[in-house]
């Protein structure tokens, strides 16, 4: 009777133990499915770095398949149906001594670099494609300048996140030039407009103390969320979808092999003569086909995963650069010429490629071409350009 019994209690925690499993099976299986989402293990070459800074939204699953029309950069369809129901991210990240290492600038599929004023230089970093699948921490975020909306502009009315900006009347007259252009309360997510919790201050972020201007941050899901709530999704207020008119540029199927990369592994640049704070080196991997970033010496780093910054692409283009001459103390802000046409060099596969720029007009896309007049064609990934004034030099 004993010997029964326990038969009797093993058999029911059996039968327990397999419907429990069952039903949460079940759950799960209808949770994901309903998300539309599958939930298989990526390979590891697929795995993204992440970190308290940097978390994933949803997994990653199945192959690369689809192209970023920013960077031509290739991403699974679950990333590719989050980027299509927004618009890019055009953020201002400052690039002070203070503010380095900085966060979230890998994840941005293209970067705009060029001084902001006394030979300090600032970043534009454009988010849509690498950033869909991930939430990063972005700063600091810092002031607009003119040339700098000129570029977003090419975004056709991107979601141009910054703390305020140069507002002195005249050309280099930022903000004004926001309120111009029809951004004023829609697509420009200005700081002073928004605040907590979209941005917040961090004086302790980089294990010391900071002065208050380089503390401002956000992340790419607020800021996404700020431009939904003012009704700037993929679509605008009328329903206009920002990609209807945006010119991609031209991207290789397929990048050379090892074999035929050439050996221009060391590219060095000031935007100012004598500034060694802020000049740019990049160190060619020809293995991996990437230029791993320096700044003032220093490996510059993402702070949100502590590793080094690098791009499939670099151009540097040349343009005019003059005095505002707007009243402002020191006569500090600048204008660069962003319109009109001018010398580039571009770096890719260890190769160094004498071209040009030009653009037509605010609205228009700049477009690089070597000397033959052929429009470049990049390699699928990071494209980082660098503005310098005519004149400057560049050793490689």
């Amino acid at each position: 009777m004993r010997t029964k019994k326990i038969l009797l209690t093993l058999i029911s925690i059996g039968i327990y133990l397999f419907s429990t499993g069952v039903s949460y099976a079940a759950f799960i299986f209808i949770d994901r499915v309903g998300k539309g989402i599958s939930f298989t293990s990526p390979l590891p070459s697929e795995v993204e770095e992440e970190t308290p800074d940097r978390r994933a939204l949803v997994e990653i699953t199945g192959s690369q398949t689809e192209s970023c029309p920013l960077n031509g950069a290739k991403y699974t369809k679950t990333e590719k149906k989050i980027w299509e129901t927004r618009r890019p991210l055009a953020v201002m990240i400052e690039n002070h001594l203070e503010s380095r290492n900085q966060s979230g600038v890998s994840d941005a599929d293209i970067v705009y670099e060029t001084v902001a004023e006394g030979g300090i230089t600032r970043f534009l970093a454009i988010f849509y494609c690498r950033a869909a699948a991930y939430e990063s921490i972005l700063g600091p975020v810092r002031s607009a300048r003119t040339y700098f909306v000129d570029w977003a502009s090419e975004y056709n009315q991107p979601l141009y996140t910054h703390v305020g900006g140069a507002n002195t009347p005249g050309p280099a007259n930022a903000l004004g030039q926001i309120v111009d252009y029809g951004w004023s309360s829609e697509n420009d997510l200005n700081q002073f407009s928004i605040g907590f919790p979209t941005f917040w201050r961090d004086y302790e972020r980089l294990g010391r103390t900071v002065a208050t201007e380089h503390t401002m941050y956000s992340t790419t899901e607020k800021l996404w969320a700020a431009g939904k709530k003012r009704g700037y999704t993929n679509v605008d207020l009328e329903d206009n979808e920002w990609s209807d008119d945006f010119q991609p540029w031209k991207f290789v199927k397929k990048e050379p092999d090892f074999a035929d990369r050439d050996e221009t592994n060391h590219i060095s640049y000031n935007f100012w003569a004598e500034y060694d704070d802020y000049q740019v080196d990049w160190e060619y991997n020809k293995e991996n086909n990437l230029y791993n970033r320096k700044n003032g010496q220093q490996d510059q780093k993402d702070f949100n995963i502590d590793k080094q910054l690098n791009a499939k692409n670099i151009v540097v283009q040349f343009v005019t650069e003059r005095k505002a001459n707007d009243g402002y103390p020191g006569n500090l802000h600048l204008l660069y010429g962003t319109i009109g046409s001018g010398k580039a060099l571009i770096f890719q596969n260890g190769q160094a490629i004498k071209g040009n720029w030009s653009k037509a007009n605010r609205l228009a896309r700049t477009i690089f071409t070597d000397n033959s007049i052929k429009e470049i064609q990049f390699n699928p990934g990071t494209i980082w350009i660098s503005v310098l004034p005519i004149g400057a030099e560049v050793n490689y």
